[in-house]
């Protein structure tokens, strides 16, 4: 497995119960990896938790924000402090279990050939569990509409359990990111690929959360709905 500074960017918000069981799980499975925990001033006490964490862990990083502003902006947050250090890898990864620490040995060895790796439920090895039939049809219907719109090939645009190598993130221009919901994993990696870097795909079973409430909503949705679109229209000289 590949030495490069590896780290994964961790949003939380109200994650108290499974941040320290994520925290643990990935450092199991690849213990040179830095974590990076983004909390959105949690209610429940999760950023505190983090420093505790941190303190007791110099693996584990935190970085405060204010208030609660939507994932993407988290995410890029994350990716500008990476970027102000020497990190190679910079990974996104949900707290929630959704995204298993499991597959990370299989992320960065496929990072070694593709700039941009993506954990795919729709290609074959994927899946889904614990998921009811009208949240299977709308992930799906979403993504065959995402790869329609932007004419994309790759099976899962939506999902958020990604890996960028440096190179990427200190390309796309972060600032410009138009997206900040469900559509924000579909902006990065189109954006990517107008760039010329490569994409590769990693299959993964995407479990439904057991601990903790789902921030998915019906609006996140149809704000993808929309923007894809957006992204579809944008000027050349933008992407």
């Amino acid at each position: 497995m590949t030495t490069e500074l590896t780290v994964i960017c961790l949003p939380t918000y109200n994650e108290v119960e499974n941040l320290p069981l994520m925290t643990a799980a990935i450092h199991a499975i690849v213990p040179h990896v830095h974590i990076l925990v983004i909390d959105d001033n949690s209610p429940d006490g999760t950023g505190a938790l983090a420093d505790e964490l941190a303190a007791a862990d110099d693996r584990v990083f935190v970085l405060h924000r204010a208030a609660k502003e939507g994932l993407g902006r988290a995410y890029i947050a994350g990716f500008q402090w990476a970027l102000a250090r020497e990190y190679q890898l910079i990974f996104e990864m949900d707290c929630d279990f959704s995204h298993q620490p499991k597959y990370l040995p299989a992320f960065i060895e496929r990072a070694a050939q593709a700039d941009l790796v993506l954990g795919s439920r729709y290609i074959r090895g994927g899946g889904t569990e614990g998921w009811t039939w009208h949240r299977r049809v709308l992930s799906q219907g979403g993504n065959t509409y995402a790869r329609a719109i932007l004419g994309l090939p790759y099976r899962d645009l939506t999902g958020g359990f990604k890996c960028f190598r440096r190179a990427v993130l200190e390309a796309l221009p972060l600032d410009d990111i138009v997206s900040n919901g469900y559509v924000f994993q579909i902006e990065l990696t189109w954006r990517s690929v107008h760039l010329g870097f490569s994409v590769g795909e990693v299959p993964i079973v995407f479990p439904d959360r057991e601990r903790g409430e789902s921030k998915m909503h019906g609006g996140i949705v149809f704000e993808a709905m929309a923007n894809v679109w957006k992204l579809r229209f944008l000027p050349k000289s933008r992407r």
